[in-house]
C-alpha cells in the first residue's frame, strides 16, 4: 500500500487573488472584442449654421441636437433631428450636410448639439 502523502492546500488569499488575475486577463483579452470605437471621426471641414435673423430680433434662442450618419466616405449622408426649434433645426441641418470628416473603415453616426442664445 502505498504511503500517504501531505500536500498542502495554497492558503485561501492566493486562491482569491489568483481568480482575480485570471479574470483580468480574461476580460483584457475581450474587451476588444465588444468594445465598440469610440475615437471620433476628424472633422475636416466644418460650416457653422446661420441664426435665423427673425429670430435673433425677437430674441428667441434654443438648443438644437442632431444625429448624422457619416459615410466611409467622409460625407454627411443623413440628418435626423432629435430636438429643437424647427427654424433653428433646418438652418442647422444646411450646414451639416456640408461638413466633412476623414474616411474611415465604416460608417458612423454622431450626435451633434448646437446653442443658440439671443
Amino acid at each position: 500500500m502505498p504511503k500517504a502523502t501531505y500536500q498542502p492546500r495554497p492558503p485561501a488569499r492566493f486562491v482569491r487573488v489568483w481568480a482575480a488575475f485570471c479574470l483580468l486577463v480574461v476580460l483584457t483579452l475581450a474587451l476588444p472584442l465588444f468594445a465598440e470605437n469610440k475615437t471620433p471621426r476628424k472633422l475636416v471641414y466644418k460650416e457653422n449654421p446661420g441664426y435665423p435673423l427673425t429670430l435673433r430680433e425677437a430674441h428667441i434662442g434654443g438648443v438644437v441636437r442632431l444625429e448624422i450618419m457619416i459615410s466611409a466616405k467622409g460625407n454627411v449622408d443623413s440628418v435626423t433631428p432629435l430636438g429643437g426649434n424647427p427654424v433653428l433645426v433646418q438652418a442647422v441641418m444646411v450646414a451639416v450636410v456640408k461638413w466633412k470628416y476623414e474616411p474611415a473603415a465604416e460608417e458612423s453616426s454622431v450626435v451633434i448639439k448646437f446653442d443658440f442664445a439671443p
